[in-house]
């Protein structure tokens, strides 16, 4: 296994859509997604497109722990909140609902920024998993928020693009005094 170089914004392989996979049990993809796992924890990242490490393939690796999700929420909601290390080759998303969610999200190819975008609140989620067999999930809050950030970059897109408000869009270590602003603002 390696830990494999993070195309940064402005990389053209981030602004191309990535091609479907053919053969899911390649040896190479296996490989692939091995790497990407590792880079990913390396990184201390949510998840990793294929088109992050210089690969132009709809894989992405992601993972929603528990600690993301809401503790005031039921078993039921917990579900659909967290998910696994999880590894989708040639995704697909639905959305299942006319809800919009906020939130602030990085990305290892915008380093050391964060900016807030709005998406879906409820998705359902299919692809193929590792070992060839069908994943498909109903998903919320971060998962569905760390779903669809790993999806668009197979579709050749950041999250900058997604946001509204570029007043929004900040570096990491500033993000206490904006919070301290938005505090004063609703006080």
């Amino acid at each position: 296994m390696a830990i494999l170089k993070i195309a940064r914004m402005g990389h053209p392989v981030l602004a191309t859509p990535a091609r479907i996979v053919e053969d899911p049990s390649a040896p190479e993809i296996r490989r692939l997604i091995k790497d990407m796992v590792e880079t990913m924890m390396d990184a201390n990242g949510a998840g990793l497109a294929a088109p992050q490490v210089h690969v132009p393939l709809r894989v992405v690796v992601f993972q929603a722990p528990e600690e993301r999700s809401d503790p005031g929420q039921s078993e039921e909601e917990r579900f659909d909140h967290t998910a696994p290390q999880t590894v989708l080759i040639n995704p697909q998303i639905e959305v299942l609902g006319p809800e919009i969610e906020g939130g602030w999200e990085g990305c290892l190819s915008v380093p050391g920024l964060r900016g807030w975008v709005e998406r879906p609140a409820h998705i359902r989620y299919r692809g193929l998993g590792l070992d060839g067999e069908t994943i498909e999930r109903v998903a919320r809050g971060f998962h569905a928020r760390v779903v669809q950030h790993e999806c668009d970059h197979l579709e050749g897109r950041l999250y900058p693009s997604r946001m509204t408000d570029l007043s929004r869009l900040i570096f990491e270590s500033e993000i206490r005094h904006f919070h301290s602003r938005e505090g004063q603002a609703a006080s």
